[in-house]
């Protein structure tokens, strides 16, 4: 496969150790990218979900893929997220080509990028963060009644549908915390002069203008890989918005990183050891 070249690569609420992962097409996506510098914008491993009755070959592949880069010389920067907030003790460590950190000011082509999860606007993580956990409860078991639901239009040739989109666009409250937490993050950006602020958290990729009274910023999202299946992506002075099912890459082959292989045996099985103790 010949890679595409990618100055910045951004994805973000990957969530392995969940059923709604879809660590598969990532580990196809990441394959399919040759990027100088890797951001993995929080909720990559989703801690509050972790136990030892899940935790499939697929989502070890997608450490496995992106250790291989780490030692192929590519950047990778961990921004953490509140999902894997058990990681912000490390923040600041270095270790290689790997750096953690809770946020990110990056300098591309003259222009400021303000990078980082964005659970910090959220009121429900602040505040409640057991009401939180319900509600990711709850979201998990909604997309895995999604993908069913998207089985079985998929063998009767009709396009598929996004429930828990349906959902937020039905309910006020949820329309109105996602636009909050966009204004928010734009007029803390404008106050601080960056021309770029870069999210993850609440799963909506976008990419837009947001002008207020004093300014405007470009508001990006890299989406999620439980539904949107998104990433960001940064090539000749400009972002994109990738959607994974628009590249039309082939999902069947799996090249050096397959279940027999010895090193993904051995990760699985550290991996394993360490959801028991979990447990």
């Amino acid at each position: 496969m010949v890679k595409r070249p990618v100055k910045v690569a951004i994805i973000s609420d990957v969530h392995l150790g969940t059923y709604g992962c879809h660590a598969a097409e990532l580990n196809q996506y990441i394959k399919s990218i040759a990027p100088e510098l890797l951001i993995i914008n929080g909720d990559f491993i989703d801690i509050w979900q972790l136990s030892k009755s899940y935790f499939p070959a697929s989502h070890t592949r997608v450490l496995q893929r992106i250790m291989k880069m780490l030692s192929n010389g590519v950047k990778v920067v961990y921004l953490t997220g509140n999902h894997d907030e058990l990681l912000r003790k490390y923040s600041g460590m270095e270790l290689g080509n790997l750096t953690v950190e809770d946020k990110l000011l990056l300098d591309i082509d003259g222009r400021k990028h303000w990078i980082f999860h964005g659970d910090v606007f959220d009121v429900s993580m602040k505040h409640s963060k057991w009401l939180a956990k319900l509600g990711g409860k709850g979201y998990d078991f909604l997309i895995l009644v999604n993908r069913a639901v998207n089985h079985i239009l998929k063998l009767m040739g009709r396009e598929r549908i996004s429930l828990s989109k349906k959902v937020k666009d039905s309910v006020k409250g949820a329309v109105k915390f996602i636009s909050n937490f966009e204004q928010t993050a734009a007029a803390i950006a404008i106050d601080n002069g960056y021309d770029y602020v870069i999210c993850g958290h609440i799963h909506e990729p976008v990419m837009k203008t947001v002008t207020t009274t004093k300014g405007s910023v470009e508001y990006l999202n890299s989406g999620d890989w439980i539904e949107n299946l998104t990433s960001l992506e940064y090539n000749e002075g400009k972002w994109s918005l990738v959607h994974f099912h628009d590249l039309n890459i082939n999902q069947n082959t799996e090249e050096d990183l397959n279940s027999t292989n010895p090193s993904i045996i051995q990760l699985q099985e550290q991996i394993n050891k360490h959801l028991t103790k979990v447990a």
